[in-house]
């Protein structure tokens, strides 16, 4: 999939730190290697008779050492040196970008579009909200031509009324389970795709894969076809206090919660895996495409509510729209950070002022920017490849065009990057 991008051998070369960076990593990185490693500690619970036991538990306490003394130099010898600045800076970054995204779209090109979209969708948004706040006697000014204060405050305003209606801080897995089936519902209803034979098991997520996401679709691989998937939910750390919580699930509302089941689970990761790992060639399955996942589940929550999801609730589609607003600024910090210097209270005045995202999921963002780049552009990205691909489709076929064969269609090639998917569907050159 290197196609179109000379001097590859050199490209990825680019892409490796240079050895002070070895030596000095961002301290972020550090602190969160500290805490997976200390997840990472054997315990024997097998059935075993004594002498296997015994083997066994040599093994883990073997295994317990080293992890312990690998623990002792990240804490005394790594971090205390951990000094580097983690952004990346523009070579690396847009080296890494063409690799991430297969693209034609330069890194000023995915600037230009995502901020057109940030004006687009606040524009959406604030005629979805004068739809909630209509006839509330405690609403503020909603006119067909508003101010960009009176845009703000309508939106908000609506948005709190989303905010109210919040899982208990322990139900996080049980509100995501009856998210997941409620979407699946409408998609047999309205047989929008082919489904896969069995459920997807929402799961706690496990402790190690915490501090990075606050959700994820954890599918089985290509060689691993007959196995379970399950969309796991990271819950709220015992430390925060009752502010940070509520902060959290007030972004992760109930909508925000079902929003979020159609973008992990159904029909978004869960259902596009499924197929692509029903595709004749495992070595394609194996070399999936970010952009295309991840912009095919963005493209999911927005074609379920175009096909009637939630029709009769605007606070539904008014937080799938705020939630699309964060794929957009996703692709905005990512390279704003990582190349032009964003600091943590841009980043901050960005997300929660213009995407209107609570606090703790601001906050959030910039511990993952820190820790990745160009991961976060993929969402935006695919998002538009797979909404482009579809109408060019459309174009194409015209009354013949069938939404069921035209998903079939897109996701039976495995994961390719987009442009290659469009390709194939439509016969075009590449």
């Amino acid at each position: 999939m290197r196609a179109g991008y000379p001097s590859a051998e050199r490209d990825v070369d680019a892409l490796e730190p240079p050895d002070h960076e070895r030596r000095n990593p961002p301290r972020l990185v550090c602190e969160l290697e500290i805490r997976t490693t200390r997840d990472e500690r054997a315990q024997a619970r097998l059935e075993l008779d004594a002498r296997k036991r015994a083997r066994l538990e040599r093994a883990i306490e073997t295994f317990n050492a080293a992890v312990d003394q690998h623990q002792a130099w990240i804490e005394g010898t790594l971090v205390p040196a951990a000094q580097a600045d983690f952004r990346v800076g523009p070579e690396i970054f847009d080296t890494q970008l063409r690799f991430t995204l297969q693209s034609n779209l330069t890194r000023a090109d995915i600037r230009q579009r995502a901020e057109a979209a940030v004006v687009r969708v606040r524009e959406e948004m604030y005629r979805v909200a004068r739809q909630a706040l209509a006839g509330r006697a405690d609403a503020p000014p909603t006119p067909e031509s508003p101010t960009p204060e009176q845009q703000q405050a309508a939106i908000r305003a609506a948005l709190d009324l989303a905010a109210a209606e919040r899982p208990a801080r322990d139900r996080l897995v049980e509100e995501a389970t009856a998210g997941v089936e409620e979407a699946r519902q409408f998609v047999i209803q309205r047989d929008l795709i082919t489904l896969p034979d069995g459920p997807v098991r929402v799961i706690v997520m496990p402790e190690f894969q915490r501090g990075v996401a606050v959700a994820y679709c954890d599918s089985p691989g290509p060689l691993e076809r007959h196995l379970d998937t399950f969309y796991a939910v990271s819950p709220i750390p015992d430390d925060w206090t009752e502010e940070q919580t509520t902060s959290f699930l007030r972004e992760y509302n109930t909508r925000g919660t079902l929003d979020i089941a159609v973008h992990e689970a159904m029909p978004g990761h869960y259902v596009q895996i499924w197929h692509s790992n029903r595709y004749l060639s495992v070595l394609r399955a194996v070399l999936s495409s970010g952009s295309f996942v991840e912009g095919w589940a963005v493209y999911a929550e927005e074609m379920m509510v175009e096909q009637g999801f939630r029709a009769h609730d605007p606070l539904f589609r008014l937080t799938q729209l705020k939630i699309q607003l964060r794929t957009i600024t996703n692709a905005i910090i990512d390279q704003a950070i990582h190349v032009d210097g964003m600091t943590r209270d841009q980043m901050m005045q960005l997300l929660t002022q213009t995407a209107f995202q609570e606090e703790r999921e601001a906050a959030g963002k910039w511990r993952r920017a820190q820790l990745s780049f160009t991961q976060l552009s993929t969402y935006f990205v695919g998002f538009q490849e797979h909404l482009e691909t579809r109408a060019e489709a459309q174009r194409r076929q015209g009354g013949a065009f069938n939404l069921k064969a035209y998903h079939d269609g897109v996701l039976s090639f495995g994961s390719p990057p987009g442009r290659y998917a469009r390709a194939l569907l439509l016969n075009e050159a590449i």
